[in-house]
């Protein structure tokens, strides 16, 4: 479907990827079918070398230009005009591709609970399928942050040398203790809510907030809080800060659902690049493409010296801090560092 974008004559495209080829998991189960919806912006170019691919984070979509929208678009560093960029909506999440509240074709119920476990390899295995699908040879640049980081590092280690650079930020090639404990509790609070179980879209949806009211605080730095959720009068209740957290645990869930957080976030703490290949130092050593690592010096997530060690075990890495009070989600509003960190990153490898 040819959809008309806002960037004047640049195509937009929304399509739907079909696979009908059983998807095995590292789990040991099957998916026998799966969808994944996809965004593509601009046109391939005549020898295939301008594909630019984004991997969106854990709530995010297909729509890397919405979200995006200061590194991708039309005078943008990532420009339709001069780029063919695509963006998948992850397997699992709730933006078109299949999910726990898609229907089972095994056996035609909703999945629900019984939806399988992933990690971040089955879902770059499921990107690799799409990628097949397209007839793409080569990807110019692969990019993503947190959990479209971790994806976008197995994705670059099945790659090689289909692969030329990979832009790896705010995040890790192996969960911490750290990141798993933090999503554990997020999944507590979703546990805690008494429609958890029920088999309903809207299932666990008051835990989902708690959860992202959790996340957010992991998202975010002390200072960011200091500087915009002080109280500049003296009160013994209806802090700004409590607003702040509150009204973004309601706003999640406008647009997610609890079944696909709980599974996305279990994906996050699977992430091991090293997994069965001698571990995620070595992989990363075998990883062919040239990797820009960026980290947050803010970052309470996945802490900047997590993305120091990607670039340090790299066979060909770089790495880059952006320095701000906003946290772990500083990778998605910097964009004029992060302009400036590609702007090098190109420069000094053409």
């Amino acid at each position: 479907m040819n959809l008309k974008s806002q960037f004047a004559t640049i195509t937009m495209s929304q399509e739907l990827f079909h696979s009908s080829t059983p998807l095995e998991l590292e789990s040991g189960e099957i998916l026998t079918e799966f969808d994944l919806s996809y965004t593509t912006y601009g046109e391939l170019n005549e020898d295939g070398s301008n594909v630019i691919w984004v991997i969106h984070a854990l709530t995010g979509d297909s729509n890397a230009a919405d979200w995006w929208n200061g590194l991708i678009g039309e005078d943008k560093f990532f420009d339709p005009s001069r780029h063919f960029i695509i963006c998948a909506n992850l397997l699992g999440s709730c933006y078109g591709s299949t999910s726990p509240l898609s229907v089972n074709p095994v056996n035609g119920n909703i999945f629900y609970y019984d939806f399988p476990e992933l990690t971040t390899r089955d879902l770059a295995t499921s990107l690799e399928r799409l990628r097949v699908h397209l007839s793409i040879e080569k990807i110019h640049t692969l990019i993503g942050g947190s959990l479209g980081g971790q994806v976008g590092l197995e994705w670059a280690y099945l790659l090689g040398k289909r692969l030329l650079n990979a832009v790896i930020l705010a995040s890790t090639s192996k969960s911490s203790p750290w990141v798993i404990g933090l999503n554990e509790a997020q999944r507590m609070a979703i546990e805690a809510d008494q429609s958890w179980g029920e088999q309903k879209e809207d299932a666990g949806i008051k835990g989902l907030e708690a959860a992202r009211a959790v996340a957010m605080l992991s998202y975010r730095h002390p200072d960011d809080f200091q500087n915009k959720q002080l109280d500049t009068e003296e009160k013994l209740d209806g802090f700004r800060a409590s607003s702040y957290v509150r009204y973004q645990g309601n706003k999640i869930t406008k647009r997610f659902n609890a079944l696909s957080y709980w599974i996305l976030s279990k994906t996050m703490d699977s992430h091991d690049l090293g997994r069965k290949r001698g571990g995620h130092q070595k992989a990363l050593g075998e990883i062919q493409a040239r990797i820009l690592a960026i980290g947050v010096n803010s970052d309470l997530l996945f802490l900047p010296e997590e993305s120091r060690f990607i670039s340090q075990h790299a066979k060909k890495g770089t790495y880059k801090e952006i320095n701000s009070t906003a946290g772990h989600d500083a990778f998605l509003i910097e964009f004029e560092q992060l302009s400036y960190f590609l702007h090098s990153f190109y420069l000094e490898n053409k």
